[in-house]
């Protein structure tokens, strides 16, 4: 008996010991594998039992099975699954998940050397990622500057205007001194600066995320990312075949169908995305209808794991009508969705206000990786920008209610004797041939240092001109400017029509007003080094490139004078910066730059002439950052402090002249332009930002984000004022030492909220607060500070599986932006102080000119999935 019982106590034991041995530790990272950026709250399980757990905000998971051996599955709404063995206790190291639930559900990254994002460098910057999904979710029939709305330091104003008009700054810096890269590729214009999201509508169709780096990024191009960069990542071409088909409607009969199919990559390494998508809309304000298309052709080709090539093209030709800023008080008696810059020609709608353009663009790219510590990454590109704005030449005419009245227009050039215009429509054509390579070597020298380098290649000829478009009923347009072609009658007129703009435009004789050209050369070396170890990063990287510019004059000089001067600059920057993990969850940083950056082409030259501007000279930009970090499971935060200090630069801004409005001795017209250029000021922008994303329980995400700017000018500032024919109407100067810097609020406060009600079905919303926005006039001594407003968006997803094994999806999303219908003031381009007996709206002087921002709207789409 007592041998049974001896017998019994060790059977016990050793199934006791053998069910305490059998489990297995499983452990991880879950990484988004286009961003590399942590994914909380990924689900990872055994298939066929219940072990598992959900990954925290740093994207890590532990868990143990009571299985020795078997499958990983690795899940998250989006995103493709994976799965992968085990035996035993494993460490899944980094399980990289690519995108799903987006448009060309595209798993290759191409270029991935020479897009510069902030994962790739160690050494944190200031930083917020816009994940594809996102990115559709929000956008809706706006730009896709609305997707970058939720960050810290971000504006976005003037969406009112018209399709594909939106303005969006950077810790205060305006849109031609924030850099944009699409597959980091330079898309600023090389002779201003300036970014048309107009030209760019299809970027909300094929963009797999968006990595806005703010002050100075990771990019080690010498762009000018005085205020940050905004690095757009494109799709490529899939690997897997499959494809979607969408329709969206919108308020204002907007709709939007979109299309398309991946071929998948066949056994030679071959394969092919594409996409086609068509929209248009009457537009939130009055005569500010749009229509356009999109299109996207990727091909891709891998003939070895060592070389993947891509071609892509992709371009979004559009047309829009706008609408010009008016004063405030015009809003209030006429509504704030009205627009005079249209009437009517025989009963049918005719604006004299609007853009037209097409940009095809195309890049080559090639990934080669040379070893396991080697690679090369080059990208050829091209763009072909044709197009440009609509406007009026002429008498204007105004029906009683402040419509263009085209109909007596076309009777008064129909009964000139002469047959001579006294009104038309014309076309400011503004086209490029823009041609660049890029290429970078980056190579590990031991685990922890890495050093990389490339050059940047540039050539730009730009074209710039006017054309008639509508003579409206005289027989030609006298032009008595140009030295060439004294009293110039023309009579040939062109479309503005964004397809047939790409062969179809004026010949030289034909043209008005202005007829030059800029050619534009650049070519930039740049180089990287970092070390890296778990508890400490630092990195240098410098840039140093030649920018030569010549400019010819068809309109204003005689052949043997068309040519100017030619003009070279040298500039450079130089970025520092060092990096420190205190713990697991807590790490600080501060980096430092400096820019010594070329002025732009329009700044070089006098008066939109041959004449060099001796005022020009390098920006100067100083940029200083601090920050600190924390992680875990449930809560993420990160908090900088900035100081950027810019001197020796430039600033433009327009404004819309009133009737018998004075500028120096010229008495204008209703609806006039007035162009003003600041020079020689500093900017001063210092500022604190917080950004954190919390996930109190399983099913619900909150994130919010919080920007504290004080941004002023320095100095004195010379300020010439010219008319829409570019004549210098006024030039002065004055003291602007503490003037507060417009056109962006100074202070802002995020919360959003997202909630998983069941499977696949959620709710989201976020809340903003805009305060200490100040009127966009450039540099001056006393702003004008517009009221504070808040703004609440919401929306509600859910995805239906369906077919075969539920393969395929069926995804519907509901988008109410301004839910309670603020009514505020985004922008105002005057300064009209309010006095003791004038008209206000909520304090502010109704004289002021601006635009209100968008009232309630709406949309809706459906989309499957195949």
């Amino acid at each position: 008996m007592r041998v049974f019982k001896q017998l019994m106590i060790l059977g016990l034991f050793l199934i006791t010991t053998q069910a305490i041995f059998s489990q297995s530790k499983i452990t991880g990272m879950v990484i988004d594998g286009d961003f590399n950026d942590p994914l909380p709250g990924a689900n990872v399980f055994v298939k066929g039992t219940k072990d598992g757990a959900t990954t925290g905000f740093d994207g890590k998971f532990e868990f143990t099975t009571s299985l020795a051996s078997g499958e990983i599955v690795v899940s998250y709404l989006g995103f493709k699954s994976v799965v992968i063995p085990f035996t035993g206790s494993t460490n899944l190291g980094n399980v990289s998940l690519k995108s799903d639930e987006n448009q060309l559900e595209g798993v290759v990254v191409v270029g991935s050397g020479i897009i510069d994002l902030a994962s790739d460098r160690k050494t944190p910057i200031a930083v917020s990622t816009i994940k594809a999904i996102e990115i559709q979710e929000k956008v809706g029939t706006s730009d896709i500057t609305q997707a970058m709305v939720n960050t810290p330091s971000v504006y976005v104003a003037d969406q009112s205007r018209g399709y594909g008009d939106s303005n969006i700054r950077v810790r205060g810096f305006e849109q031609d001194n924030t850099a944009v890269l699409i597959n980091g590729q330079p898309v600023n214009g090389m002779e201003d600066g300036l970014v048309y999201w107009s030209n760019w509508s299809g970027l909300t169709d094929i963009a797999n995320g968006i990595q806005i780096q703010r002050g100075l990024g990771s990019s080690k191009l010498a762009i000018s990312s005085v205020g940050g960069t905004i690095n757009i990542v494109t799709k490529a071409t899939d690997k897997k075949e499959g494809g979607f088909a969408s329709l969206g409607v919108a308020n204002n009969s907007y709709f939007k169908t979109l299309a398309g199919y991946n071929t998948g990559m066949n056994e030679k390494g071959w394969g092919m995305s594409i996409m086609m998508s068509h929209w248009q809309g009457e537009g939130y304000t009055m005569g500010t209808q749009g229509r356009g298309q999109n299109y996207f052709i990727s091909v891709g080709y891998k003939p070895s794991d060592k070389h993947n090539f891509n071609f892509l093209l992709t371009g979004a030709p559009q047309y829009h009508n706008q609408s010009y800023s008016q004063r405030i008080s015009t809003y209030l008696d006429k509504g704030r969705k009205y627009n005079n810059n249209w009437g009517t020609l025989d009963g049918k709608f005719k604006s004299e206000v609007g853009n037209y353009y097409h940009k095809p663009v195309a890049n080559l790219n090639w990934d080669y990786t040379i070893s396991d510590n080697s690679n090369l990454s080059t990208v050829l590109y091209a763009s072909w920008g044709r197009g440009g704005s609509v406007g009026s030449v002429g008498s204007r005419v105004r029906r009683p209610d402040g419509q263009i009245d085209f109909d007596q227009i076309y009777a008064n050039n129909v009964a000139s004797a002469t047959g001579r215009s006294t009104y038309a429509l014309r076309n400011s054509v503004n086209s490029h041939e823009w041609y660049g390579l890029i290429t970078n070597f980056e190579t590990k020298f031991t685990d922890e240092l890495t050093f990389n380098a490339g050059f940047d290649l540039r050539t730009y000829k730009g074209t710039h001109f006017r054309q008639i478009t509508d003579l409206l009923g005289a027989d030609y347009f006298l032009d008595n400017g140009n030295v060439n072609i004294p009293n110039n009658q023309i009579s040939a007129t062109y479309d503005s029509n964004p397809w047939s703009a790409l062969f179809n435009y004026a010949d030289e004789g034909e043209r008005y007003a202005w007829d030059y050209d800029e050619r534009i050369t650049y070519g930039g070396v740049f180089s990287q080094i970092e070390y890296s170890n778990d508890k400490f990063s630092a990195f240098f990287q410098g840039a140093l490139s030649n920018q030569s510019h010549v400019r010819w004059d068809r309109y204003q000089y005689l052949p043997e004078n068309e040519k100017s001067k030619g003009v070279d600059n040298i500039g450079y920057n130089a970025k520092g910066g060092m990096s420190y993990n205190v713990n697991e969850n807590n790490s600080v940083y501060g980096n430092a730059g400096y820019y010594s950056r070329q002025p732009y082409h329009d700044n070089i030259y006098l008066n939109f002439g041959n004449d060099v501007n001796p005022l020009t000279e390098n920006e100067k930009i100083l940029g200083l950052e601090l920050g600190y970090s924390f992680n875990s499971s449930y809560f993420s935060a990160n908090l900088n402090a900035y100081r950027t200090s810019w001197k020796d630069r430039v600033t433009s801004s327009s404004t819309t002249a009133t009737a018998g409005q004075v500028v120096g001795t010229t008495v204008l017209n209703d609806g006039d332009i007035i162009y003003t250029t600041n020079q020689g000021v500093e900017q001063l922008h210092s500022g604190v930002e917080l950004d954190f994303t919390a996930r109190p329980i399983k099913k619900l995400n909150l994130r919010g984000f919080a920007s504290i700017g004080d941004w002023q000018y320095k100095g004195d500032v010379v300020t010439v004022k010219r008319d829409q024919d570019r004549n210098v109407l006024e030039e002065t100067k004055e003291d602007v030492d503490g003037g507060e810097v417009g056109g962006a609020a100074q202070t802002s406060w995020g919360l959003g909220v997202k909630y998983e009600i069941f499977t696949r079905f959620n709710i989201d919303a976020d809340w903003r607060n805009y305060n200490k926005l100040y009127s966009d006039v450039g540099a001056v001594k006393e702003n004008l500070e517009l009221p504070e407003y808040d703004l609440v968006d919401a929306g509600i997803s859910y995805k239906m599986l369906v077919g075969k094994d539920d393969v395929n999806s069926v995804s519907f999303r509901l988008n109410v932006n301004n839910v309670f219908g603020q009514v505020y003031l985004a922008s105002l381009s005057t300064t009209n102080q309010a006095v003791d007996g004038d008209e206000t709206f909520k304090g502010i002087n109704v004289t002021n000119t601006g635009y209100f921002g968008l009232g309630r709207t709406w949309n809706f789409s459906i989309r499957y999935n195949f």
